[in-house]
């Protein structure tokens, strides 16, 4: 039976340095060799993964945590927020100093400029400061957008918002996904087009945002440098990200 394995991007293919070790790389390609299937799982948009998807050869991912899902360079869903829903939340967060950032398949665009908490979240990325136009989401397809707010406000914006989740990813940032969205929920449409169920499916991840994946997959890897509620449901735990512990795992789970 065919087998499909989905990794995370930071934190999970990419070490601290937001480089993918030569380990990491060398296991991947030694697993396809094998006839694994290998996709992406990541909150990233597909423009932020370029050069990666390049790097391995690989055509089939899941990005925006779910809410764009690509199947051998076939977009076969997308999903976002209603535009009327955006626009409550940009208003609310607007009232508060709390900007968005819009992001389609192509590019990323800022509300506002030059805001500490946008410009320290993606420093992260390694992604530089977006250009603006705050109303980019009234003409364009927007997959995810990033509302940028403190963790003590959060429960403020889900219990504003009842209709979409908030996932944080950063200090000052969260993902807003349309209720049911995950990454969980972009492989299984992903699965469905391939004709595989979710015990063919092995995921490796680290965050928040890969809770709902590793408890959907027969198979699941946390890395040890990864969020201890990751961990708590995954069924292997894999050394740091930073020690060869994706090949590591690869190794044990007798995948390569």
């Amino acid at each position: 039976m065919k087998k499909i394995l989905f990794f995370d991007v930071d934190g999970t293919l990419y070490n601290s340095e937001k480089l993918l070790p030569a380990s990491a790389k060398e296991a991947l390609l030694e697993a396809r060799r094998k006839g694994y299937e290998i996709a992406i799982a990541t909150g990233r948009a597909p423009f932020m993964i370029q050069s990666l998807l390049e790097e391995l050869d690989i055509h089939t991912y899941v990005t925006f945590n779910g809410q764009y899902v690509v199947y051998q360079d076939e977009v076969v869903y997308a999903n976002g927020i209603a535009q009327e829903e955006l626009e409550s939340i940009i208003a609310f967060g607007e009232a508060r100093n709390e900007p968005v950032v819009f992001l389609d398949d192509k590019q990323m665009i800022a509300s506002v400029g030059n805001n500490d908490m946008v410009a320290a979240s993606l420093n992260t990325l390694k992604y530089p400061y977006p250009e603006l136009d705050s109303s980019y989401y009234m003409q364009h397809n927007v997959y995810q957008t990033l509302i940028f707010m403190e963790e003590k406000d959060e429960p403020l914006y889900c219990e504003t918002f009842p209709n979409v989740q908030f996932v944080r990813w950063h200090p000052y940032s969260c993902d807003i996904l349309p209720k049911g969205g995950s990454k969980a929920a972009g492989i299984e449409k992903l699965l469905s087009k391939m004709g595989l169920t979710l015990d063919d499916a092995i995921a490796f991840g680290d965050g928040i945002n890969d809770i709902e994946m590793l408890q959907a997959v027969g198979t699941s890897v946390a890395m040890g440098n990864g969020h201890e509620r990751a961990k708590a449901v995954a069924t292997h735990i894999a050394e740091h990200v930073d020690e060869d512990g994706l090949a590591k795992m690869m190794q044990l789970l007798k995948i390569i």
